[in-house]
C-alpha cells in the first residue's frame, strides 16, 4: 500500500466534504457498529490467532463490547458536541457575539499497539469520525491477522472513503507518522512515543500520546477482603498485557502472607489449572516472554522472594503469575514497565511513604487505591499526579465513556474518550460577529480626550 496515495485520497475526500452533516456522521458510526456486531467472533478469533491464544469471550468482553458501547455513547452526544458553543463578550465590544465552532481537522492518524488491537484501533477512530474527520489506522505488525479482518470489514461496509487500515512493519510505522495528519494519536511505550513525536514535529502535526508506564496499586488497612479480586483481575486480564494494569503493589507491613493466600484463593476460584485454563491469555510473542522471564530472574538473583502460581507452558507462551516480595529499586522489575503477569510487592508503614515513592517516579497512567480511609484518599488525590485515579477497582475507569482517557508527563499527553476526545479531533474555531454599530470604533485615531478618559476610567491607568 502506498501511504502517500492513501492519505491523499482521504484528504481529497475531506476537501470535497469538509463538514459532514450529523446524519452522515451517525451513518458511519452505525455502519461500524453493525460491522462489529456481525464480525465480532471473527475479530476475536483473529486476536487469538495473533496471540497464539486469547479467550474469545475475553476479547468480546474487553474489546468488542466496550467499542460498541463507545459508539452508542457517541451517537447520543454528537448532536450536542457539534453545536456552536457560546462565549461571553465584554461590554466594551457590545453588541458583538462570539462562539466556538467545532471543525474537522481533516485526516486523523492512529497508530495502534498490539495488546488491544481492536479497541485501540476503533475507539480513537470513533471520536475522530464523530468530529467529521477521515481516519488512517496503522495496525501493529504483531497483530497482522486482526489488521486483515479489520481491513476487510471496512471495505465490506463501504467505508473506504472514510477509513483506511494500514498493515506493515516498523518502516511503515515511521513513514506513517511522517504524514501530514490533522492530528496523530499514538498508543505505546514512552520510548517509541518520543520517536513518533519527533517525526510528527517535522510536519508540526499535533499528537496525542498514550504511553502507559508503571501504575501502582495501594492496599489500605481499611481495605475490604472482596477487593482483592478486583486487584488481581486487573493483572490477569490479557495476562497483564495492559497499559493500565497495576504494575506494582504497596501493602501494609506484615500483609505478605495475606496477599499470597488471597492470590492463591483467587487463582483456584477463577483460573484453576492456570496454564491450561482457556480463559488465560498467552504472551504475545517469544521475545516478550523471554523479557518477562529475565525480569523475574533478575529480581530473584538480587534477593527477591518469588512465588509462582503455575509453571510455564511447554512452548513458554503462557507464563505463571509471579508475586515478587523483598523487591528494591536496583531490580529491573522496578524500573521497567512490566506488561505481563508479574506483580512486585512493597511494604509501607505510613501512607506518606507511598506518596513519596510514587512522586519520585515518572507520573503513572493510573493509580489504584483500595480502602476507605478518607484522609488517605484525599492525600493521594491531591498529592500525586497521574492520568487517572481509581478507588477500589482496577481498569474499569476506561469503561466510563464520559471520562477522558490520557496520561501526564511520562505516561502521555492529550486525551480521547468523552467530549475531550471529540475536541481533540476538532479545531474549536473562535468566531466573532460584530453588528452594524461598534462603540469601540469611537476610540480610533486621532487619539484625544475621549481615549484618555477611557484609559483612565475603564483601565484605571494613571495618566501623567
Amino acid at each position: 500500500m502506498d501511504l502517500d496515495i492513501s492519505f491523499n485520497l482521504l484528504h481529497i475526500e475531506h476537501k470535497n466534504n469538509s463538514y459532514p452533516t450529523l446524519r452522515e456522521r451517525k451513518a458511519i458510526l452505525l455502519a461500524l457498529k453493525k460491522g462489529l456486531q456481525n464480525e465480532a467472533t471473527a475479530l476475536a478469533d483473529a486476536v487469538s490467532s495473533d496471540f497464539t491464544h486469547r479467550s474469545q469471550t475475553e476479547t468480546l468482553f474487553l474489546e468488542i463490547f466496550p467499542t460498541i458501547q463507545a459508539i452508542n455513547y457517541c451517537l447520543h452526544r454528537i448532536k450536542y458536541w457539534m453545536k456552536k458553543r457560546r462565549r461571553k463578550v465584554s461590554w466594551l465590544l457590545f453588541p458583538a457575539k462570539a462562539y466556538l465552532m467545532p471543525q474537522p481537522l481533516g485526516v486523523v492518524g492512529i497508530i495502534v499497539p498490539w495488546n488491544y488491537p481492536v479497541y485501540l484501533a476503533l475507539v480513537p477512530a470513533l471520536y475522530a469520525l464523530a468530529a467529521g474527520n477521515r481516519v488512517m489506522i496503522k495496525i501493529s505488525e504483531l497483530t497482522p491477522t486482526v489488521g486483515l479482518i479489520l481491513e476487510s470489514m471496512i471495505k465490506s461496509l463501504s467505508l473506504s472513503d472514510y477509513i483506511v487500515v494500514v498493515n506493515g512493519g516498523l518502516e511503515v510505522s515511521r513513514e506513517f507518522s511522517s504524514l501530514p495528519f490533522g492530528h496523530l494519536i499514538f498508543t505505546g511505550s514512552p520510548k517509541v512515543g518520543k520517536e513518533v513525536m519527533k517525526t510528527a514535529s517535522e510536519r508540526l502535526t499535533p499528537v496525542t500520546l498514550e504511553l502507559g508506564g508503571k501504575s501502582p496499586a495501594i492496599l489500605s488497612q481499611t481495605m475490604r477482603s472482596n477487593y482483592f479480586n478486583r486487584l488481581f483481575m486487573g493483572k490477569f486480564f490479557n495476562a497483564g498485557q495492559t497499559c493500565i494494569a497495576p504494575d506494582y503493589l504497596f501493602i501494609p507491613s506484615g500483609w505478605e502472607n495475606r496477599v499470597e493466600e488471597q492470590l492463591k484463593t483467587f487463582v483456584q476460584q477463577h483460573y484453576p489449572r492456570l496454564i491450561d485454563n482457556e480463559n488465560y491469555t498467552s504472551i504475545i510473542n517469544e521475545s516478550h516472554t523471554l523479557r518477562l522471564l529475565d525480569l523475574v530472574e533478575d529480581a530473584r538473583s538480587k534477593g527477591a522472594r518469588v512465588v509462582e502460581f503455575g509453571s510455564p507452558s511447554e512452548d513458554k507462551r503462557k507464563l505463571p503469575m509471579y508475586l515478587l516480595f523483598d523487591v528494591h529499586p536496583s531490580m529491573r522489575v522496578m524500573s521497567e514497565e512490566i506488561f505481563g503477569p508479574i506483580l512486585p510487592v512493597l511494604t509501607y508503614s505510613a501512607i506518606t511513604e507511598v506518596i513519596d515513592a510514587i512522586n519520585k517516579a515518572p507520573n503513572p497512567l493510573a493509580i489504584y487505591y483500595f480502602g476507605h480511609d478518607k484522609k488517605e484518599m484525599q492525600q493521594i488525590q491531591k498529592r500525586t499526579l497521574s492520568g487517572a485515579l481509581t478507588f477500589n477497582d482496577t481498569l474499569m475507569q476506561v469503561a466510563v465513556d464520559d471520562l477522558p482517557f490520557g496520561g501526564v508527563g511520562n505516561s502521555g499527553m492529550g486525551h480521547y474518550h468523552g467530549q475531550e476526545g471529540f475536541d481533540t479531533c476538532s479545531k474549536l474555531k473562535a468566531i466573532m460577529v460584530q453588528k452594524r454599530m461598534s462603540p469601540i470604533s469611537w476610540l480610533y485615531p486621532p487619539y484625544g480626550a475621549l481615549m484618555r478618559l477611557f484609559l483612565s476610567l475603564v483601565g484605571g491607568i494613571k495618566l501623567k
